[in-house]
């Protein structure tokens, strides 16, 4: 399998033109003669474009190309107003990268052909009432880039390891926001499968329509059995451009692949060659950040994590900044990431929500882990306070003042309860002496529920076993 990703840029204006690329206005409202092709316009290219390609270039291990050059992608659809697309061919900015992926604990690396930049298209909206189709131009010239890999992807898993990689590098960068439903970040991929021990690829079939990471599996693990199944029946794969279709779960023909020579590409005309020079690298690559991989590492060298642990803090550089904002107030990171992937995760993931909207703070989270070690709040009672400061966004010692949470410490108050919880239960308390020391659990958790968890645990620990003894 190889994969085409487009990914759009985080730019405010277009790539030729001054229309806004914002998300969501009215139809046809971010358009201007230039981005809708109108005769005698000429674009101009923007510059951050470049500058953004380049960040890709450069993070992907691409080489950037000292000249590079655009090209009319010749096609008619209602949606491309020009009757052709502005994109790179021959010459494109970045070619011969590679992204290492990890899956099963193996390390592979996954070619990069090419990075180029080009303009999108408009959308058509069909509807669902009546024979007619509707054109939206405002998404007609807003940038992106396209990063194509080399067929080195054998499995729909390692397909989805390599957009995830991606996409967490675009949002790294700041570049592109990778919002899979907006179509900001979006894939075709081209599957082919051979018979085992030959070495020419077989013919590929191109999908589309995948707009989710699950959805990208399925119609991979799908399209591959439809191949093989093609196959060991003796026919043919037909090189096919199909669509995935997510009710039915199968991928539907849509019309038949196009080659290069299709869509007539020549260079545009009305924009020179671009020229890159060592200079303008160089500058950014002096803005590039931390990017995952080597954040990854440096969580588990100066935080002494899991690689796994690792990996679940720095899957957005959002959360891995949260995370380094909790250990710069409470210096026990083990800890912090414990409560980050049990419960802060668990929560934000059941209500569909991104660290940015956690309505808990850093500084709420490494407040409530001091109470911990203070000996105010049990691990117990935290998750109650954490479940509050999670609904609320209140801070945690508001929470256990207010609901009275405050650990019980006092030994001769732990000591009665301790004692009557051993009275009411004589024959466990025989059973224990004879050997079923599994009982300690039993006798704990009568001495919390009868506490209400504010117990101290250690206390309650060390009370019945000594008395226990006796």
């Amino acid at each position: 399998m190889g994969l085409e990703v487009h990914a759009q840029l985080l730019t405010d204006s277009k790539i030729f033109c001054n229309c806004s690329t914002a998300f969501g206005a009215p139809p046809n409202t971010h358009t201007c003669p230039v981005c809708l092709g109108m005769p005698g316009v000429l674009p101009v290219l923007n510059k951050k474009v470049v500058d953004y390609a380049i960040k890709m270039a450069l993070a992907t291990h691409c080489s950037v190309a000292p000249f590079s050059r655009f090209a009319r992608k010749n096609y008619f659809y209602p949606d491309l107003p020009k009757g052709y697309q502005i994109s790179q061919y021959e010459l494109p900015i970045a070619e011969d990268g590679y992204v290492e992926i990890g899956l099963n604990g193996r390390a592979k690396r996954i070619g990069i052909t090419r990075i180029h930049m080009e303009e999108d298209a408009g959308k058509l909206i069909h509807d669902a009432t009546a024979p007619i189709s509707y054109v939206d131009f405002n998404r007609t010239g807003v940038p992106l880039i396209e990063i194509v890999s080399e067929p080195d992807i054998r499995t729909p898993k390692e397909a989805v390891e390599y957009l995830k990689i991606l996409r967490n590098i675009l949002r790294y960068l700041g570049i592109c926001d990778g919002n899979m439903e907006e179509g900001s970040f979006r894939c075709d991929a081209n599957v082919s499968i051979r018979p085992e021990g030959t070495e020419t690829f077989g013919i590929r079939a191109e999908i589309k329509n995948m707009n989710s990471f699950r959805h990208i599996q399925k119609a991979l693990e799908y399209e591959i059995r439809r191949q093989t199944a093609l196959l060991l029946d003796g026919k043919e794969v037909l090189q096919e451009t199909r669509l995935w279709d997510t009710a039915r779960g199968v991928t539907v023909s849509m019309r038949s692949k196009e080659e290069a020579h299709d869509y007539r590409y020549f260079p545009d005309p009305d924009l020179v060659p671009l020229v890159i020079d060592e200079k303008w690298i160089e500058e950014v690559r002096a803005s590039l950040p931390e990017l995952p991989d080597a954040k990854q590492r440096r969580f588990v060298e100066k935080y002494g994590l899991p690689e796994y642990d690792a990996a679940v803090l720095t899957v957005s550089k959002s959360l891995a900044d949260y995370f380094e904002d909790c250990v710069r107030l409470y210096q026990k990171p083990k800890a912090i990431s414990n409560w980050m992937m049990s419960e802060l995760l668990r929560e934000l993931k059941r209500d569909d929500r991104e660290i940015e909207e956690c309505p808990v703070p850093p500084g709420h989270l490494a407040g409530m882990l001091k109470m911990m070690d203070s000996g105010v709040i049990s691990g117990k009672i935290a998750k109650t306070v954490f479940e509050e400061m999670y609904a609320t966004g209140r801070d945690p010692e508001a929470i256990v003042k207010e609901k009275g949470l405050v650990q019980v410490t006092d030994a001769a108050e732990i000591e009665k309860v301790v004692e009557s919880v051993l009275a009411a239960n004589p024959e466990a308390v025989e059973d224990y002496k004879k050997g079923k020391v599994k009982l300690l659990g039993f006798f704990v958790g009568e001495v919390m529920k009868k506490t209400k968890g504010k117990a101290n645990p250690g206390l309650v620990n060390e009370m019945l076993t000594g008395m226990l003894r006796k």
